[in-house]
Parts: C-alpha cells; sequence; structure tokens
C-alpha cells in the first residue's frame, strides 16, 4: 500500500499505480474581457457543473493562446482580470476547482516544445481555425497561430487529464492532444491518458445579426454578440435587431429557419427548458414579440451575474490573488509530471 507522501505523487503524476488513472478534467477560455453569451451556455455554465461532479478539475486563463492576436499589454492585463471576475461570477469556485493563468505555469510551454518536435506540420495546415484565422492575418499568420494546437495539446496533457469539455470547432484539436498522447506513449511507453470530450448538450449560439456564424467577441457588428455584463437595455436592442425572417410564427428549423431558430435555442437555454416547452410558450407570439421574450429571460438569467462581476472589478488584489494561488496549486500537478516527461525523452 503506498504511504501517504506517495499517494500524493502518484495523484500529482495522475497515476495510482500501473493501470489506474484519476479522472482529472481540463479546460480553458482565452481572456478577451467579459465573456458572451455563447461562452457561458456553451462552456463557463458546464464548467460550473463539472467542478461538483469530479474531485480533480483545472480551468486555465488562456492568456498565451491570446497572445497569437497580440494586444497591448495594458489591454491584455485587464482582459484578463475581467474574464476571472466574469467566470467567478458565473459560479467557478476556487475551493472546487484550480483555477489559474496559463502564462504563469511555465511547464505549458517547455512541454508544447517537445510536443511540437512530435507532429508534423502537413497536420497543422489542414486544421481549419489555421486556415481561417490566417485568413484575418493578410494571409500570412504567425508560427504562433499555426502552432497553438501543440500548445492546447501540451496544456492538456501536462495534467495527463482524462476529460475535456469541448465545443465543436474544438473536436479537431483534440483529435491532435490525442493523436500526440498516442505517439508519444509509443514511443517512449504508456505515460499518458488519451483524453476523452466532453461535448456540450447546448446548440451552438449562433451571431443575431448572422445566424450562418457562431457568436463571437471578435464580431465587428456590435449587436451580433451578447456580452454577459451588457446592460438590459442593450440586451433588448441586441435581440430586436435580431435576424429572424418574413415569416412570423416561432419554429424551430435550424436549416430553413437559422435566425429564429437561434433565439429558441437561447430561449431554452437560459431557462433551463427543452426546445418542445419554449415553442408550446412561444405559441401565438409573433417573432418581434419573441425577440423581446428571449430578452426578458436572457437579462433575468445574467443580473445577478453582471452584478457580482462588478463588486469582483472592484478588488483587483483579490482577482490576482486567485490565479497566482490556483498558479500554485497547478504547478504542484505540472512539475512531476513533466520531470517525468523531461527524463522519458532524454533531458535527464
Amino acid at each position: 500500500m503506498a504511504t501517504p507522501s506517495g499517494l500524493i505523487r502518484a495523484l500529482h503524476r495522475g497515476t495510482l499505480g500501473q493501470n489506474m488513472v484519476v479522472d482529472r478534467i481540463f479546460s480553458g477560455i482565452q481572456p478577451t474581457g467579459t465573456p458572451h453569451l455563447g461562452n457561458y451556455l456553451g462552456a463557463i455554465q458546464n464548467w460550473v457543473n463539472l467542478q461538483e461532479e469530479c474531485s480533480s478539475v483545472l480551468y486555465s486563463i488562456m492568456d498565451m493562446h491570446s497572445f497569437t492576436m497580440p494586444k497591448e499589454p495594458a489591454v491584455l492585463r485587464q482582459n484578463i482580470l475581467d474574464t476571472t471576475a466574469a467566470i467567478l461570477a458565473c459560479g467557478i469556485d476556487p475551493k472546487k476547482c484550480i483555477l489559474f493563468r496559463q502564462s504563469l505555469v511555465p511547464e505549458h510551454a517547455e512541454l508544447a516544445w517537445i510536443l511540437g518536435c512530435l507532429t508534423n506540420v502537413p497536420r497543422l495546415l489542414r486544421l481549419p481555425q489555421w486556415k481561417m484565422k490566417r485568413a484575418s492575418q493578410n494571409n500570412e499568420g504567425t508560427v504562433g497561430l499555426l502552432t497553438y494546437p501543440v500548445l492546447q495539446a501540451a496544456d492538456i496533457l501536462l495534467y495527463k487529464s482524462t476529460r475535456v469539455p469541448v465545443g465543436e470547432d474544438q473536436v479537431l484539436h483534440l483529435e491532435l492532444a490525442q493523436d500526440t498522447a498516442q505517439h508519444f506513449n509509443k514511443k517512449y511507453g504508456e505515460f499518458f491518458p488519451v483524453p476523452k470530450a466532453i461535448l456540450s448538450t447546448t446548440k451552438k449560439i449562433k451571431s443575431l445579426r448572422d445566424p450562418a456564424v457562431k457568436m463571437s467577441k471578435s464580431d465587428p457588428q456590435k449587436l451580433a454578440t451578447v456580452n454577459i455584463a451588457d446592460s438590459p437595455d442593450e440586451i433588448v436592442l441586441k435581440f430586436r435587431k435580431a435576424v429572424t425572417d418574413f415569416t412570423s410564427e416561432v419554429t424551430y428549423d435550424p436549416v430553413g429557419r437559422p435566425g429564429v431558430s437561434n433565439l429558441v435555442s437561447i430561449h431554452a437555454a437560459v431557462t433551463g427548458l427543452s426546445i418542445k416547452e419554449v415553442l408550446h410558450q412561444a405559441a401565438g407570439l409573433d417573432t418581434a414579440r419573441y425577440k423581446t421574450v428571449v430578452a426578458e429571460s436572457v437579462i433575468k438569467k445574467f443580473a445577478p451575474i453582471r452584478d457580482e462581476i462588478r463588486k469582483l472589478q472592484e478588488d483587483k488584489s483579490h482577482l490576482i490573488k486567485v490565479l497566482e494561488d490556483g498558479a500554485e496549486k497547478a504547478k504542484q500537478l505540472a512539475a512531476p509530471i513533466y520531470q517525468e516527461v523531461r527524463r522519458l525523452v532524454g533531458f535527464q
């Protein structure tokens, strides 16, 4: 039987004995400031539930990933704090999970270098995010933009994570992490668990101005994205201007009526009702009136969160301490795993 100190080391490594693996969840969010409705419904809401279900959960503010599209230093620093305040206000509890800033744990970048040396360039060039985001950089693209999926793999594998909450658009990146784990294991012996996806049950939230694309913080149309800290007036305006169609009845048909269907998905997600229940409530309403109903539901959902965000933003030192304390806990998990990687590859 393992001694207490040996048990702790085994927990840090992510293994208990030869074949036992600690169930560990890892996920992250880029610090773009206050998250939007799609971030909340697609990821953060799920994070809150997962921290109650699993005893080892890590959530990271991915400041290194955000640097693929560099911002002014003061803006990045503020975005990190605003994102932290928002996810705390949404219910993430540092007592139930490890919440930390990615760049405070240098092993992320160091492991990414090793994994990058085991990853072929054509694989990265085929990823759709590279093609899409490269277009936003005048079709040039940086090395960081090309290789950030390798850093994502390192983020996950550094903690021997077994499960990763992902959206539909990140499935290919998780597959890269899975393949990287298997490739490493084949070359150096069984070491990394192959992480599995936790897919969100929430329908992908689309832009209010163009339901053909997902809601995004970077959307140039200000009315396209609802931020969770938006005022009630701003939320009402954005939903009133939401693109629908010329049919007044409220129905759910994502292919034929994507705009109205997006509103129905949002309404169901913020109320916890099923699509069928939402449509039953909307019977007899035209789309103009229904937009108001959806806006009111979103306002009700986010009112307490918005108030808590304001309170947390006033205590900058608390937010910094939360991230620093979380980074120390993350390092305790990451360090022994990375040291073993160094030994396996021959660095020590």
